[in-house]
């Protein structure tokens, strides 16, 4: 399966959470598609049939600005990719209180606009009270691996 993996980091712990995630998939049999500056048009000529995100929140429960310009170029097109896979990790820290994954948040949306199908619950990982992200994100990765089949 063609998976394009979309990644939004600030200071490179979504990016690095990503690329083991394109290195599982990769392991898995997947075609995987990761650019951490991604625009639009280059995600449309890899022609996906399955999306991952993850990101991380700056901000007031903003993208970081490497995901942004996709983020809006995407949800002013909608591409139709209804009914493919789809889903979102996100990387925040709860004592923002209500911006608390908020990029993640903001991924999770777009995907429904798209009609991209959930294939696992948006996974939240809390930088108060993990100091291993990356290992929080394994059963995860496993599921979504499984769940791609």
């Amino acid at each position: 399966m063609k998976v394009a993996l979309l990644n939004g980091s600030v200071y490179g712990t979504a990016e690095d959470i990503a690329r083991q995630v394109k290195a599982r998939l990769s392991a898995a049999g997947h075609e995987v598609w990761h650019q951490p500056n991604a625009d639009l048009a280059s995600l449309e000529a890899f022609a996906p049939e399955a999306l991952l995100a993850i990101t991380s929140t700056t901000g007031m429960g903003e993208l970081p600005a490497n995901l942004e310009s996709l983020y809006f170029h995407l949800r002013d097109r909608l591409p139709p990719w209804s009914g493919r896979p789809g889903a979102v990790l996100a990387l925040g820290d709860s004592s923002y209180g209500d911006t608390y994954c908020g990029g993640g948040e903001l991924m999770q949306e777009l995907f429904a606009e798209l009609g991209l199908h959930e294939v696992l619950p948006m996974l939240r990982i809390d930088a108060s009270e993990t100091v291993t992200p990356d290992e929080d994100a394994e059963r995860w990765v496993a599921e979504v691996i499984a769940a791609l089949g």
